[in-house]
Parts: structure tokens; C-alpha cells; sequence
């Protein structure tokens, strides 16, 4: 590698760097699960990495948990450009794709040729769900939020007066990526019905 060709790639990863740091800006719908302040989508990827490596044994067999890890440290990015989409919110979820590929293009974009290439294959992967290791990633994903609303007597679920339907529709991606944490997942919207902490 030529000393201009590893000034080149130097610059590309660290430009990428600087950018992925306005993540910590991007404030999602949901509070911390002690209900102080909202959470930003950093740290939401922070936990949904640690999620991983705690439940791994809740996957299916034979799952590459290094693969769901580096998905879910991307899987968030592209809301940096795109914001984060409250998923019942139904008009802004139909609008979500094109802006989130978009932003895509433009952040993974930044890295040297091969990194984006990789990066941008496991946001695909994420998104399309169609492995083993984006289900349970997306499973986790899911699950995180549902945990936080449960612990927080409601939290957003409240707030934006959802529903238990329109929850339960929401937690059969849980299921897909992971039987025994799909269940968890029913068994805490059921609670926070029974406890008038979700309409049901």
C-alpha cells in the first residue's frame, strides 16, 4: 500500500468516525428505563450489543453472534440524516425507506471502498431479515423498547396512547428471531395491560 493510498483510507475512516459521533445526538421516541430522559440512538446500540452477547443463548442454533453484533453497531446510522422512525407512527414509516437508503449511500459511503461495502451488507442484512443473525438482531431491536415502556409504566406506549394490538403486532418479529424471547416479550405486554400500564 502506497503512503498517499494509506493517507487516502486513514482520511476515509476517520471522516466516517466523526460523522457516526452525531448518533449520539439522534434522540429516540423511548426514556431510559428509569424514565429520566430519552434515549439517545448510541447508546440504544450500546445496549442492543450488550443485549446480544447476554441472550445469545436465546437464538436458533448455530447463529454467528460476532455478525449480530456488527449489525447492530450499524443497524442505526443512517439515522443520523434519516431520524429515528416511531414505528407507529404509520405515514412516517412508509417514508422511512427511501430516506434511510439514502443515508446509507452517504454515510457508509464515506469509509474506503471495501469497509463500506462490508458495513453497507450488514445494514442490508439487518434490514432484510431474511438470516438467522438479522432476526434475532432485529428480535433484540424490538425487544429493547418493549422493555423500557414495561419498566416505565407505560412510557411512550402512554404517551402516544398506543395500543396492546397494536404492540402485539409488533412483537411477532420478537418470535421470529427468538422462540423463548418472543414469549418474555408477550408475558411483559400482557403485565403492563393487567397493571393498566398499556390500553388494551
Amino acid at each position: 500500500m502506497t503512503t498517499a493510498h494509506h493517507e487516502d483510507r486513514l482520511s476515509g475512516q476517520i471522516q466516517f468516525i466523526l460523522e457516526i459521533d452525531k448518533l449520539k445526538r439522534v434522540l429516540r421516541r423511548n426514556l431510559l428505563i428509569d424514565g429520566s430522559r430519552r434515549e439517545n440512538d448510541a447508546e440504544h446500540s450500546w445496549h442492543l450489543g450488550m443485549l446480544a452477547l447476554v441472550m445469545a443463548e436465546h437464538a436458533e442454533p448455530g447463529v454467528n453472534l460476532d455478525r449480530v453484533v456488527r449489525m447492530l453497531l450499524v443497524h442505526d446510522i443512517v439515522e443520523i440524516d434519516a431520524g429515528d422512525t416511531f414505528i407507529y407512527d404509520v405515514v412516517a414509516v412508509e417514508a422511512q425507506e427511501a430516506a434511510e437508503r439514502a443515508a446509507a449511500d452517504r454515510i457508509f459511503g464515506l469509509l474506503p471502498g471495501d469497509q463500506a461495502t462490508e458495513f453497507r451488507a450488514l445494514w442490508d442484512e439487518f434490514e432484510a431479515r431474511e438470516t438467522p443473525e438479522a432476526r434475532f438482531a432485529k428480535a433484540l431491536d424490538r425487544l429493547a423498547p418493549i422493555m423500557a415502556n414495561h419498566h416505565n409504566e407505560g412510557g411512550t406506549w402512554a404517551l402516544y396512547k398506543v395500543t396492546a394490538r397494536q404492540v402485539r403486532e409488533k412483537v411477532a418479529i420478537i418470535s421470529d428471531g427468538s422462540a423463548t424471547l418472543g414469549a418474555f416479550a408477550v408475558d411483559l405486554v400482557e403485565t403492563s395491560v393487567a397493571r393498566g400500564h398499556l390500553a388494551p
